[in-house]
C-alpha cells in the first residue's frame, strides 16, 4: 500500500574514519557489501519496498560518487511520476562559512523547506550505514496506532554491548520513558537503531528551536529525543526483528559480509518479495578453473578462480590463481590474487593486487587485516 504522506529522509553524510583507506575517497555508505552491493542499496530498497516515494539523501564527505550513484534513482524505481530520490549536500551557512551538517538533526533542519514543498505528514528519518531490510509502512502503522509523537525502531542488543548504543527504556507497553545515550550500566538491551518516525509539525517546530539553541549539539540522539521527553510527548518503541548490523568498523564489515556464508542467514539476498536493488553491471560469469578447490564461498559475476578460496566472500571481478589461497576473506571488486599468494582473514579492498607467494594476515589474528595498498610479491 503506498503512503505519500511519508516522506524518507536518509543520514548518509558520515565521514566513516573507522573503516580507515576504505572511506578515503568514497563516503561510508557508498563502500562496497555483498559481492555487488552498496551500503545505501539496502536503506533505498527498503523505502522503495514500502512505498515510499520521496526520499532525500543527504551527503557530505567524499561525496561525488555517492551523489552519482544515488542520483539514478530508477535502480530502486523511484524515477516513476510523483517519485524521486534527491542528493542534498549541505548548503554554506552565512553565520560560519562552513559547508557542513553539524549533527543529525541539523541535516534535516538545513533541508526544512525541500520537506515543507511535498507537505508530508509524516517524515522517516534513516541512518545510511546500516545492512538489514525492513518494512517502514508497518512502522508507520505502528506509530499511527499509538497515536505518537515519535516512534523509534530498537533491536534487543546483547546487554554487554548495550553501552555502545543509544538505549531506549520503556515500560510494560512499549512506550519510551526514558533515553541513554551510550549508558555506563544500561537498564534495557534496546537499542536505538537510528531510524525515526516523526510528524512532521511537531519535528518542525523542535528544530526551529533547536537551530536558535546555541548549546544544542544538532542532533537526534542528544538533543531531540531527550527534549520530546522532557515536554511529555508520546514516544514509542517499534521493535525490529531481524538482520541488522552497523558496518562501521572493518571487523563488522567483513562480519556482515561473512554472515552471507550462513545457509540460515536471515538476510537473505535472494528474497524476491523484498529484493535490495543495486547498480546492474554487465560482466561476463564467474568462470571457475580445473585447479580451483571451494569450499563454503560466495562468488560473485565475473570472478575468475584457479585457485583455493574456503570461507570467503568475492566481489565482481576478484581473480584467485593457481595455487593461490583465500581463506577466511572478503575480497572486494577487481582484487587480484597472484599466483602462490596466501590471504587469510582479511578485508582487500576494491582494485587492489597481492603479488606472486605474498602472504597477508592471519588465522589467530584479533582484528581482521585491512588490504589496501598493492602488495608485492617475492620476484
Amino acid at each position: 500500500m503506498k503512503h505519500s504522506n511519508m516522506l524518507a529522509m536518509i543520514l548518509a553524510g558520515g565521514r566513516g574514519s573507522r573503516l580507515h583507506e576504505l572511506t578515503n575517497k568514497v563516503a561510508k555508505p557508498a563502500v562496497s557489501y555483498g559481492g555487488k552491493y552498496r551500503i545505501v542499496d539496502f536503506p533505498l530498497s527498503n523505502c522503495a519496498n514500502s512505498g515510499i516515494d520521496i526520499v532525500g539523501v543527504l551527503t557530505q564527505y567524499e561525496s561525488i560518487l555517492l551523489n552519482s550513484y544515488v542520483a539514478a534513482g530508477r535502480r530502486w524505481g523511484l524515477d516513476a511520476k510523483n517519485s524521486g530520490v534527491y542528493v542534498l549536500p549541505p548548503r554554506e551557512k552565512a553565520d560560519s562559512n562552513l559547508d557542513v551538517y553539524r549533527g543529525t538533526a541539523d541535516a534535516i533542519s538545513q533541508n526544512i523547506d525541500f520537506i515543507d514543498s511535498y507537505a508530508p505528514e509524516y517524515v522517516l528519518i534513516l541512518s545510511g550505514d546500516h545492512i538489514y531490510k525492513m518494512d517502514y509502512d508497518k512502522m508507520l502503522d505502528a506509530h499511527k496506532e499509538h497515536q505518537a509523537d515519535a516512534t523509534i525502531a530498537v533491536i534487543q542488543v546483547p546487554i554487554k554491548e548495550a553501552s555502545r548504543f543509544g538505549i531506549m527504556n520503556t515500560d510494560e507497553t512499549g512506550r519510551i520513558v526514558e533515553f541513554e545515550e551510550k549508558p555506563e550500566h544500561p537498564k534495557s538491551n534496546l537499542a536505538s537503531m537510528g531510524i525515526y518516525i516523526f510528524n512532521w509539525k511537531l519535528l518542525r517546530r523542535m528544530l526551529t528551536a533547536d537551530m536558535k539553541n546555541p548549546d544544542s549539539s544538532h542532533d537526534f540522539g542528544k538533543d531531540i529525543i531527550p527534549q520530546l521527553l522532557a515536554d511529555g510527548k508520546t514516544l514509542f518503541a517499534y521493535q525490529f526483528k531481524g538482520y541488522w548490523k552497523d558496518v562501521g568498523t572493518i571487523d563488522s564489515l567483513w562480519e556482515a559480509n561473512m554472515d552471507l556464508l550462513d545457509k540460515n542467514n536471515e538476510l537473505d539476498l535472494n528474497d524476491h518479495t523484498w529484493k535490495i536493488y543495486t547498480e546492474d553491471v554487465s560482466i561476463p560469469p564467474q568462470y571457475i578453473g580445473e585447479t580451483a578447490d571451494i569450499k563454503r564461498a560466495f562468488i560473485t559475476q565475473g570472478c575468475i578462480i584457479d585457485g583455493t578460496v574456503h570461507n570467503s566472500v568475492l566481489f565482481t571481478g576478484a581473480r584467485v590463481s593457481e595455487t593461490a589461497k583465500v581463506i577466511d576473506s572478503v575480497l572486494m571488486p577487481g582484487v587480484k590474487i597472484a599466483e602462490g599468494a596466501t590471504v587469510t582473514r582479511a578485508l582487500v579492498a576494491a582494485n587492489t593486487k597481492i603479488g606472486k607467494g605474498a602472504v597477508v594476515g592471519s588465522a589467530d589474528s584479533e582484528h581482521i587485516e585491512l588490504v589496501s595498498k598493492d602488495i608485492k610479491g617475492v620476484e
